[in-house]
């Protein structure tokens, strides 16, 4: 019986060590184009709204600005924890101390909401849901012209730059922003491949839709039309929450002309002349802190646009620039920029949705 016992403990000496050690050896995994954060943690076993926060905290240094994954970059798993404890581990500690509760880590018990939508593109489609400070708002996004009408078109370095493809990138960064602070988002001109583009050059291309999936018509008329029917239907739909148009242009002017952002709304609506006014508000208030030392000369007027005159929602029609000139080109062709454009039309919106709010 001695021979037996002093067998076994030299087993367990041995075997238990290389048990452990076979338990903390963290999983690591490779990421596949189309992966997020929560499509990897699901194929891999793990409940994307316990580990999310410790997969950021583990990967944080390769993961892009917004948390989104690298093609073919190698990832760590987060461990494997358990809600309790097991009888082993109990009897173990309460010989010796008052048995205590035991938390799991804060980062895998906050819940996590996000959505995948592509159409923001690799890097962006995850979209984490911060809070629900515009739910019940409602919004549709139109940037201007795409399909078989690029709209102002400038060369810059010999590459051909169009309005519909800067306008949409700022469209979709001023999408995902909303859906992030619970609002509903029709984003009603798509380009379901380029996304969200972190470049300069954003190349030209023809294959833009109306929502939700229709061929752009080919004449100008024919096109406002399509957008306006489209709009008009989800409005009706939605009659009686607070919902709002925001159509997004870049200008064509002679090269020598440097304009700022300026706004327009229906000249019958409050409503609309209001939302233009909170938007052009946070564009001054932005200058004047990144820009102390120049005039914000941007504008807001009415004025008798197709889609300013037959749209029902209140709106607001955005000119983000010139873009011929060099100095309006810098404004739009850095990503960077573009980011902030949307941010701060994004800052406009919230005042505008919280004083309605307290005006009803």
């Amino acid at each position: 019986m001695k021979i037996l016992k002093t067998l076994l403990f030299i087993f367990l000496y041995l075997t238990i060590p290389s048990l452990v050690f076979a338990q903390n050896t963290q999983r690591k995994v490779v990421a596949t184009g189309g992966d997020g954060v929560y499509s990897l943690l699901r194929k891999n076993g793990l409940e994307p709204t316990k580990y999310y926060r410790a997969f950021i905290k583990l990967n944080k240094k390769n993961l892009t600005e917004n948390n989104g994954l690298l093609k073919n970059r190698t990832y760590l798993l987060p461990t494997i924890t358990k809600d309790t404890i097991t009888n082993s581990e109990t009897v173990s500690v309460t010989n010796k101390v008052e048995p205590k509760t035991i938390k799991r880590p804060i980062d895998t018990i906050v819940p996590i909401k996000q959505v995948n939508n592509p159409i923001f593109g690799k890097g962006y489609d995850d979209v984490l849901l911060k809070n629900n400070t515009l739910n019940g708002s409602i919004y549709y996004l139109i940037s201007g012209h795409g399909g078989p009408d690029p709209g102002a078109i400038e060369t810059y370095n010999n590459k051909l730059i169009s309005e519909d493809e800067y306008a949409y990138d700022v469209t979709l960064r001023l999408a995902r922003i909303l859906i992030s602070n619970g609002a509903k988002v029709y984003i009603i001109i798509q380009d379901k491949n380029d996304g969200i583009r972190d470049k300069k050059i954003l190349e030209v291309d023809y294959d833009e839709v109306n929502f939700p999936d229709e061929p752009i018509q080919r004449s100008q008329k024919l096109r406002l039309r399509q957008r306006t029917k489209t709009v008009n239907t989800l409005y009706l739909k939605h009659k009686g929450a607070y919902q709002r148009l925001i159509v997004t242009h870049i200008d064509s002017r002679s090269k020598g002309k440097n304009i700022d952002v300026f706004f327009y709304h229906h000249h019958n609506s409050k409503s609309g002349k209001r939302l233009a006014e909170n938007i052009h508000k946070s564009f001054k208030e932005k200058y004047a802190k990144y820009q102390p030392n120049r005039i914000y000369s941007g504008t807001v007027s009415s004025r008798g646009l197709y889609l300013i005159r037959k749209t029902f929602p209140p709106m607001v029609y955005i000119e983000l620039g010139n873009i011929k000139n060099k100095k309006d080109q810098k404004r739009i062709l850095n990503y960077q920029n573009r980011k902030a454009l949307a941010k701060w039309i994004f800052n406009g919106l919230l005042v505008d949705y919280k004083e309605s709010k307290k005006l009803n």
